[in-house]
């Protein structure tokens, strides 16, 4: 498992470096953004499915009622296209102008359209991605995640450098989630039908459904938004050459927390079935294990990509070393974060996701308006310092009260 994801991590390293020294920092800007845009909007189309899959997937199995499963995705499914749809027109409603004038730049209207149209695609995959996971097929997801995620654009995106048709990459990106979409459908169709799924034991109307998985929505929406609004603002005060630079900076930092992220896909679906099950010492147990082994794998990358940043940039050109001071900013965001363990998937996995919900806009809130002072006036520094606040500020909140209420630390001890 952690195998696939430093391979995912390899994958990505690769392609960025392939980006910025194949392509213009204008262009990767454009990709940086666009690449921002549809994660913030396909947080809204997936309206939070791809957690809560994970619940459904431990509920049912402490209840041994997995066969209930197979219908919960379908119906998702449809919650995503029906979304999707209602995204779609309501961006066709708003005059091109007002994203034009939103972002102080022309090309921020046509590319955004651009995204809604496969904004489906992307949201369809990460169920999918997440489905894969709660059938059991751990590793299968993991490499949609990690490996197939990256590699067809990877491959368009060296053709298009090949000949000469760089100005498509927004496309050859967007265009990589179709095959995504469509192969790992049928790797779940063809696999759906196993005996352990042919026999639906209960049935969930699309209204619970929904209000099951919208707080998750709004939890990761506002938690995608905290990581992307410094991206927007700087597209909206800077240029997309800054956003390529900055982007950069984001994604060595973004390494950091691949242990977090590791220990999360594996212990989510253990923290929903012991928690309906009342196993509070199991569950203690499995924390205090897993905030270790997150501390243990995620400090010595975070120290290795502090002392030597100024080396890893310059591998991205020689324009790239300018985010050095916003990239230790953001690792010292990150260093906290691991500190604090898996806090959020915890609250989500158990039935708190209305608590963390709250805490995550309130830090979103803060960051956007520390973004508004800071960006126009100090550029990247004034970014990356106000999205490393913010993800202090909603750790050390959720932490502590998680804490006080259950007696259980999901942070370091």
């Amino acid at each position: 498992m952690l195998f696939i994801k430093i391979a995912g991590v390899l994958l990505l390293f690769l392609l960025s470096l392939f980006l910025t020294n194949f392509y213009s920092p204008s262009v990767v800007g454009q990709y940086d953004f666009v690449r921002t845009v549809l994660m913030i909007i396909g947080g809204l189309s997936i309206v939070g499915t791809n957690q809560s899959i994970i619940y459904y997937s431990g509920f049912f199995k402490s209840q041994n009622k997995l066969g209930s499963l197979k219908k919960v995705y379908f119906k998702m499914l449809a919650l995503i296209v029906l979304t999707s749809c209602v995204l779609l027109l309501i961006n066709l409603l708003i005059p091109n102008k007002i994203i034009t004038n939103l972002f102080n730049k022309e090309e921020a209207s046509y590319l955004i359209d651009k995204v809604l149209y496969a904004i489906s695609l992307y949201a369809i995959t990460f169920l999918n991605i997440d489905m894969l996971r709660a059938m059991g097929k751990t590793i299968l997801s993991e490499l949609f995640r990690n490996i197939f995620r990256y590699t067809p654009f990877f491959i368009l995106a060296i053709y298009l450098s090949y000949t000469s048709n760089e100005r498509y990459i927004i496309d050859a990106y967007l265009l990589s989630f179709l095959g995504l979409a469509i192969a790992s459908f049928l790797i779940i169709y063809l696999n759906i039908s196993k005996v352990e799924f042919q026999t639906d034991i209960s049935e969930l109307s699309y209204k619970h459904i929904f209000l099951k998985s919208y707080p998750m929505a709004i939890s990761a929406l506002s938690y995608f938004l905290m990581q992307s609004v410094d991206i927007l603002l700087l597209t909206k005060y800077g240029t997309f050459e800054q956003v390529a630079y900055y982007a950069v900076a984001v994604k060595l930092a973004t390494i950091t927390s691949l242990a977090l992220l590791s220990v999360n896909v594996i212990i989510a679906p253990k923290i929903a079935e012991m928690y309906a099950n009342g196993n509070n010492n199991g569950l203690k147990t499995l924390l205090r294990n897993s905030n270790r082994l997150i501390l243990t794998l995620s400090f010595p990358a975070i120290a290795f990509i502090a002392f030597f940043s100024e080396w890893i940039l310059n591998l991205f050109g020689d324009e790239y070393v300018v985010a050095q001071i916003p990239l230790l900013i953001i690792l010292f965001g990150q260093f906290f974060n691991s500190l604090c363990g898996p806090v959020g998937i915890y609250m989500n996995m158990t039935g708190k996701q209305n608590k963390l919900q709250r805490m995550l806009i309130f830090g979103l809130l803060v960051n956007v308006v520390l973004n508004v002072i800071f960006i126009p006036k100090y550029g990247m520094i004034g970014a990356a310092s106000s999205t490393a606040f913010s993800i202090i500020l909603w750790k050390s909140m959720a932490a502590i009260i998680t804490y006080k209420q259950d007696s259980v630390k999901t942070f370091i001890s």
